[in-house]
């Protein structure tokens, strides 16, 4: 489905940063316990293993939400996370990234629309990295367009928010520990709070 087709089907009328708020817990409710694709763990432990490893790692708190909400794509109304199942990319990067930017700043958003670059990124450019992905990351790269050339490389690296991009993907990469003890959601709501615009 079109990015812009799914942004459409979930507006919020509030400007309030309730409203962003009040939101994400909703879509976690409703869809935080399906499967993260070709894991053993569900989005939500997902995220909150994320965002554990964001804060355990000192990262600042924009890179703790944007760590939080990194998969915010999948959860998304419309949003089909059975089209990699059928070998089709959904972008859940830009999805989420452009649904976000309009509540938070680039602090948040940019490492999340760059996650998935940021894979391709390490993929070229660390040869351990590629060999430590589980076998769906592995699967999904082929979808998103493999490693980048060492041309996509240097464009990549010119990015702002690259550095944040490549310490939330590795977080990402380690996210999926099945029953590992981290804080609830509730515990990043004032953050998500006090980072969301008026």
């Amino acid at each position: 489905m079109m990015v812009g087709m799914v942004l459409e089907e979930i507006s919020l009328a509030s400007s309030n940063r309730g409203a962003i708020v009040a939101t994400v817990i909703d879509l976690f409710a409703a869809r935080g316990c399906d499967a993260y694709f070709g894991e053993r763990v569900t989005q939500l432990a997902h995220a909150l293993q994320c965002a554990y490893l964001a804060v355990r790692a000192d990262a600042s708190d924009s890179l703790v939400a944007a760590a939080l909400l990194h998969d915010i794509g999948h959860l998304l109304p419309g949003s089909d996370d059975g089209l990699a199942a059928r070998g089709i990319d959904g972008c859940h990067e830009a999805l989420g990234a452009r649904w976000l930017e309009r509540h938070f700043s680039p602090a948040v958003t940019e490492p999340i629309r760059l996650h998935v670059p940021a894979k391709r990124y390490l993929c070229a450019t660390d040869p351990e990295y590629l060999v430590g992905l589980s076998e769906a990351s592995r699967i999904s790269l082929l979808l998103q367009g493999g490693a980048f050339s060492r041309h996509e490389v240097k464009q990549f690296e010119s990015f702002p928010y690259f550095d944040d991009a490549v310490r939330l993907r590795r977080w990402d990469d380690e996210a999926k520990c099945v029953g590992l003890g981290v804080p609830p959601l509730s515990a990043y709501l004032p953050l998500l709070h006090a980072l969301a615009r008026k």
